[in-house]
């Protein structure tokens, strides 16, 4: 297999996850567009309305609490920060639509917070008012308390990078430890605090399940509705074109603002500070700041899961639990698999030939992150339909025979849609990777007459095995959690985890909802577990005397 060959297979990955992209966007606009108008005067205007409400609410949350979290961990020692540094990390390993169903049963009329409310009280069930979980605010409460780790992240390391001389030297100027941090660190950490807003905000679109589960009519649920409920192709790409077209402008400033970031290093590459000890209250009040997150996001979740769980009568040793099981983890590892092998041929073609093409070639790979699951599977039904139906009239009418649907409904078209969203995953775990090779190693490589292929394989991939045993955990587990396109392109009678959880909470039982949801976070926790790691072996040196314990290399949410 030579380098042509190589080449080939690069461009085929990379069409294939443009392809729905393209394929969503040409067919809105071939569709009807007396469906358009029907939207446009009925639905449309709430879909906009919820939608953008729904990012505002998140981005100002998750802005709030990743940022103000990184700020108390970084710059202050109190009781339980060291702890607290990492379990901040932790939500991350919850989707949002698993929080969804915990609260819901948490917070009802009959669930243990009311039920303990009316118990201390005396009040009966119309004495007393208690916000509805199921409405907007609640899905961005449940949104905000697992997306803030990408923002605690990015916030953390910008604030630890930061030379303590600007801020020292406004604190000598008569600024107080507010107006320093609000007048310098927080101007330095801005590109980093917003590339995290951004990836949440990207999240927040492509979110499904939580939305679903609080009936909040969004675009991504009126994707589904469309295409299911009233079985309308045409405005189910026409809403998918509407969601593409902000996802990728997200994804274009999210790759400006981290472009920007690059230019903030440790600016003036001076000593950190020494980390103000609060004492007495305000060391309490700091502890319970950075606890607070912690516990709604990952801590009482688990315990609301596990009550819930132990009461189902469900068990993970039932038959049709082991299935669900069997088919969760079949097409993780197939996507897994299948995702960095086309990360690991682009990001080597690449690297063989730098230059435009090439940049373009990676970004056009990975802009499918961005983009939510709905749009990808839309994206590739369409055209998969329509050249099934075409192979099947073509067979009809020649032989007689109907071949039914040979590529719709499949699990290998999944397995592309899985590709095509997670390549960036992939693709930003092999570059960090290749990031520490030399390129004087593949150019001795080549002086020795190695062969593009051998180099891959004899000299790159031995070399990065640990990157890319990352990428392909990172993968795996987001394919678990995925949703959307799991739901649209599932192969008939084969439900995952995600969907089991899915049904049963739509149907109400929550009760039994809680078993797949926790296999869900319990599998979840190892790319979690990962990102700490990560942070704790990149201390630099003297960064315990500093104060500035977790500093170092910058690493992306979910790609650590």
């Amino acid at each position: 297999m030579g380098a042509r060959v190589l080449n080939g297979l690069a461009w085929l990955v990379a069409i294939i996850c443009v392809a729905p992209m393209a394929a969503a966007a040409l067919a809105a606009l071939m569709g009807d567009l007396e469906t358009w108008r029907g939207l446009a005067g009925s639905v449309l205007p709430l879909y906009v309305r919820n939608t953008l409400l729904l990012v505002a609410l998140v981005a100002l949350g998750t802005a709030a609490v990743g940022t103000g979290a990184a700020w108390l961990v970084t710059m202050y020692r109190f009781p339980g920060a060291r702890v607290l540094e990492l379990l901040l990390v932790l939500p991350l390993a919850f989707p949002a639509y698993v929080l969804a169903y915990a609260y819901t049963d948490f917070l009802s009329h009959p669930g243990p917070a009311q039920t303990w409310l009316r118990a201390v009280t005396g009040w009966g069930p119309r004495d007393y008012w208690f916000p509805n979980i199921r409405s907007l605010p609640g899905a961005a409460l449940m949104l905000v308390c697992v997306l803030y780790p990408y923002v605690y992240l990015l916030a953390r390391n910008a604030f630890a990078q930061q030379s303590a001389t600007a801020y020292l030297a406004a604190r000598t100027l008569g600024q107080g430890p507010w107006g320093a941090f609000w007048r310098v660190s927080l101007p330095m950490a801005r590109p980093a605090i917003a590339a995290g807003v951004l990836l949440a905000v990207m999240e927040t679109i492509a979110d499904y399940g939580t939305v679903a589960h609080f009936a909040v009519r969004t675009f991504s649920t009126g994707i589904y509705q469309a295409w299911f409920s009233m079985a309308d192709r045409g405005a189910a790409a026409q809403l998918a074109l509407c969601l593409l077209a902000f996802a990728l402008l997200l994804a274009g400033l999210e790759r400006a603002q981290r472009g920007e970031a690059r230019a903030y290093g440790r600016g003036g590459g001076g000593a950190g500070a020494e980390k103000t000890r609060l004492t007495g209250w305000r060391g309490w009040v700091a502890t319970l700041a950075c606890g607070v997150p912690f516990a709604i996001g990952f801590a009482l979740p688990v315990v609301v899961l596990a009550r819930m769980a132990l009461g189902s009568g469900q068990s993970l040793a039932d038959p049709r639990y082991l299935g669900f099981v069997t088919n969760s983890l079949t097409l993780g590892g197939v996507a897994a698999a299948v995702t960095v092998a086309g990360a690991v041929l682009i990001g080597f073609r690449a690297r063989l030939h730098p230059g435009r093409l090439s940049r373009g070639l990676v970004l056009g790979a990975g802009l499918g992150y961005a983009v939510p699951g709905g749009v990808i599977a839309v994206g590739l039904l369409v055209p998969f339909a329509h050249l099934d139906n075409a192979i099947d009239a073509i067979a009809r009418e020649r032989f007689g025979v109907s071949t039914g649907l040979l590529l719709t409904g499949t699990i290998w078209l999944l397995v592309l849609a899985y590709m095509a969203r997670f390549m960036a995953v992939a693709l930003n775990t092999y570059d960090a990777g290749m990031a520490t090779v030399s390129p004087n190693i593949d150019a001795v490589a080549r002086t020795l007459g190695t062969r593009p292929l051998a180099l891959l394989t004899r000299v790159q991939i031995p070399i990065l095995k640990g990157s890319l045993l990352t990428a392909a955990l990172l993968v795996f587990v987001d394919v678990l959690k995925e949703l959307p396109a799991t739901l649209i392109m599932r192969p008939f009678n084969f439900d995952t985890l995600a969907v089991q959880a899915h049904r049963l909470a739509a149907d109400e039982r929550l009760d039994q909802a809680a078993v797949p949801s926790l296999v869900i976070a319990a599998i979840g926790l190892l790319p979690v577990i990962l990102v700490c790691r990560s942070i704790a072996g990149r201390r630099p040196a003297g960064a315990e005397r500093a104060g500035y314990a977790g500093a170092g290399s910058k690493s992306e949410p979910g790609t650590a």
